[in-house]
């Protein structure tokens, strides 16, 4: 069942996650000094209903994603502390970091197609 709060303001935790994705977005390049999470850039942001927890999907320009996120997960502890000073919500979410591959599927796919219009214009 929904509680009060959110059946008064459904919009609520899609705002605070765009906020979160802002504010992450100008504090990585500031505050992570680790050349790992060089180059990210945050796609989405998923919390859960009680504000607990924060799904940040990342993508990388790096070929090390695994690298990036650990990078940004070893950070994640003062990056939420730096968000607790900025939002002024009860309960901040704890960080979470995913890389967010769907671009290099999209490249891949891209390529497929592209490969098969090249194959089809031969073939006729």
């Amino acid at each position: 069942m929904a509680s009060k709060h959110s059946r008064s303001n459904p919009n609520r935790g899609r705002r605070i996650a765009e906020q979160i994705q802002r504010d992450l977005a100008e504090l990585i390049p500031r505050e992570v000094d680790d050349p790992r999470a060089a180059l990210v850039t945050l796609t989405e942001v998923e919390i859960t209903p009680d504000y607990a927890h924060a799904k940040v999907f990342f993508t990388t320009l790096r070929d090390d994603p695994e690298g990036a996120r650990s990078a940004l997960q070893d950070k994640a502890g003062w990056l939420h502390s730096l968000l607790y000073k900025r939002l002024h919500i009860h309960t901040v979410p704890r960080l979470h970091f995913v890389h967010d591959d769907s671009v290099g599927r999209g490249v891949d796919l891209v390529r497929l197609i592209d490969e098969a219009v090249t194959k089809t214009a031969r073939d006729d």
